[in-house]
Order: C-alpha cells, then structure tokens, then sequence
C-alpha cells in the first residue's frame, strides 16, 4: 500500500526561475513548515528544471500531486530576455509617419552633455517597422480608414525578414482600438504563424513611445514565454496536478496561465514582485515596517524600498537600462509593477574589459549552461561567481547544498 500523503488541498508549491537557477519551496499548510529544493535552470527548456525540482521535492516528501493546492510561480525569464536581448526577431506596423518613434523618444537626453551619448537600441530594428495608412484622432474618431490591402505586403516584407512576432501600435488607438483590431485579425489569416500583440490590448495608455516600446518588447518575449508555460502546465497536468498554474505578475498580484501568456511583458518584475512581497511578510511578522528589499541572482540584482509596510509601486518604469543608475538609458515599459531598479549584474555575468580598458560586469549572462568557468560545464568566460570562488568568498564544498562542486 502507498504512504504518500493525500490530504486534500494540504500544501501549495512555489516556483521561481531565474536564468541560472530554479528553486522550489514545498509548503504544508496545516503544518505551516517549509521545504525547500534548488537546481540549475534548463536553457534550453526551462519547464524541465520546474518539473523536475518539483518531482524531486513532492518525491522527498511523499506526496501525491493532487495533495497539492496551487502551484505558484514567479520568473525572470522575462527580464532576463530583455536585458540580454534573448527573445525572437520582431516587427512593428504603426501609424504611417510613425515608423521612428521609437528612436526619435522623449526627444530627451539622459546626459545632455555626453556628445557620444548611447541609447537603448530598439528591440524592432527600422527594416522590421512598417507603416500603414490609417488615422484616428485623439477623441477617437476615425479620420482616415485604415487600408487592409497594405498588409499582403508588410506581411511578406516580414517573412522575408524572419520576422517572428509583430507588435501593432496606431495612433490613438488607447482612445479607439477599432484600426488595431482589423490590422490584427486580418494579420492573423495571412500570416498565421506570426505572434501579434495589440496596444489597445497590452497598453491602452497615452503615450506613443511608451505605449510602442511596452507593445514591441511583449511581443519580443510573447512567443518564447508561451511556449515555455504550455510547456509547464502539460508537464504538470502528466504529473498529476489538477490546479491551475498561477503566476505573479509585477505588481505583486496573481493570474492564471491564460493571462500570463497573452501580456508576459506585465510578469517582467515577476519573480522580484514575489521577493518584495514576502519582505512585507517577514516585515509584518518582525514588527519593522521600512526595509530594502534587496534581490540578486545569477543573471540580474533588484533593490526595492518598503515604506510604512509597503512596497513602492508604479505605472511605468525601465528595463535593460545602458547605464545602471541613468533614467532614461532603458527601455520604458507602461505596466503596474513594485517600484524596483534592476541591474544586469549577477552571478553569472561576464565580466570583460571595455574599449575604455575598464572593467565591465554584464548585463550579459554565462547562465546555467555553460555557466560559470567553475562549473565545469564548458564555460569559458569570466564571472563574478568565479570571481568569488577564486578570492575565497564560495566554500566549493558546499555550493548547491554540496550538490555542485
């Protein structure tokens, strides 16, 4: 006879993944005691890591998946594809003129003295913008009808690209998303392969740089971050759980798969959100209302200020930022998240000397495959973690729980 545990709805499962590593905390409810397990990140299929550390850890406990409440994930896989410019080729059809917008910005300078002053690079290069004729006016009615017959072109144009995904931001269409509509449905039956994202849909806000860079960087990561959720949520549903997968979005609140895989840009400060939250836990059970929430893993570091018990919050906010402390150096994203600055800086980065003979730390990642040097699974480039091995700071007996040496 079995001695698993089946306890109705008796435990939940929490999952973050990072670009290095996955961890995984088992939860007994009625206990209220805590397990926790840590594996390295599957690049190549990050579903495999969640599935087998939560195998792993159900397995170490005796307990059947149906004994399990909920399974709640935070990720950075999100972020981690911005920042590191990891996500799939992608297009942009916006209002005809518009096709700069994304360059042309704020039309502000974060260093308005720096001569050679380097901005973010637009994630929708100028031969994967395309314009379409179409104009509706800031109250939202329609001045110009919008011509479908453009799009038999565009699309090719995007074919022949490789273009992947498309992001469709027109003017105005916050106030009127009627143009938006059309472009996306009519996209969708001449192009079925390509992934689309509406602004009207994943930022219906003013702001025409804002809105396009939010539409174009969650159409960037939508493909790949879907695949990776269908992925999960089939893994687990073989493995017998029943609940739906929720994810933490970057406010801090929950949502089901669905949501998740339609705005993915809105779970960019996912896993982050999850780290705040819980300070505010531990914040609460100590009795200290104002803490910095500090948050740092293989590929990037977060830092959050909780005030009066609170986590900061905001509407809008930068990732992949060119330099680390310049506002206006990032990519600007129109979503709700916790109030965060984040850094390309983990233990994974790479660390390599500039064309100024400095010393530069990421943004970019040796992550959990190759890894760091001192893995020993192929690596070759310096990082902070054998940085740290080499100075003495890492015991390279207890690494991973002693798992890693």
């Amino acid at each position: 006879m079995s001695t698993a545990k089946t306890d109705e709805a008796a435990y939940r499962i929490g999952v973050d993944i990072g670009g290095t590593f996955t961890d995984v905390v088992l939860w007994d409810m009625a206990q209220t005691r805590t397990w926790n397990s840590k594996l390295l990140t599957t690049p190549d299929d990050p579903a495999r890591a969640v599935m087998d550390g939560i195998a792993r850890i159900i397995a170490q406990r005796g307990i059947e998946p149906r004994a399990v409440d909920a399974v709640i994930h935070g990720t950075t896989l999100v972020a981690n594809a911005l920042i590191e410019r990891k996500g799939v080729k992608t297009g942009l059809i916006t209002t005809r003129g518009y096709r700069d917008v994304l360059e042309i910005g704020r039309e502000w300078r974060y260093d308005q003295f720096d001569l050679e002053i380097e901005m973010p690079s637009p994630i929708a290069g100028r031969p994967e913008r395309q314009e379409i004729t179409e104009r509706i006016g800031p109250n939202g009615s329609v001045i110009t009808g919008v011509e479908l017959g453009e799009l038999a072109d565009i699309a090719k144009a995007f074919e022949q690209s490789g273009v992947e995904s498309v992001g469709v931001c027109l003017l105005h269409a916050y106030r009127n998303p009627c143009h938006e509509i059309a472009v996306g449905k009519r996209l969708a039956e001449i192009a079925p392969n390509l992934s689309i994202s509406l602004s009207s849909t994943v930022s219906p806000e003013v702001g025409e740089y804002e809105r396009s860079s939010t539409t174009v960087a969650n159409a960037y990561v939508h493909p790949i971050f879907k695949t990776y959720v269908d992925r999960l949520v089939e893994g687990l549903s073989r493995m017998g759980f029943t609940r739906d997968l929720l994810l933490m979005l970057s406010d801090g609140r929950l949502v089901k798969q669905d949501t998740a895989t339609q705005f993915p840009i809105r779970l960019v400060q996912s896993g982050p959100a999850a780290g705040a939250q819980a300070a505010v836990l531990y914040g609460a059970m100590t009795e200290v209302e104002d803490l910095l929430c500090f948050d740092m893993g293989g590929t990037t570091a977060k830092a959050c200020f909780i005030e009066h018990g609170e986590p900061k919050r905001s509407a809008a906010f930068e990732v992949a930022r060119v330099f680390r402390f310049a506002e206006g150096s990032g990519l600007p994203l129109q979503i709700p998240a916790i109030d965060m600055i984040e850094i390309g800086a983990g233990g994974g980065s790479i660390a390599r000397v500039d064309r100024l003979g400095l010393i530069q730390v990421g943004p970019d990642s040796a992550s959990a495959m190759p890894g760091p040097v001192c893995y020993g699974l192929g690596g070759k480039d310096p990082t902070v973690t054998d940085a740290d091995l080499v100075l003495g700071y890492l015991d390279p007996g207890s690494f991973l729980g002693g798992e890693m040496h």
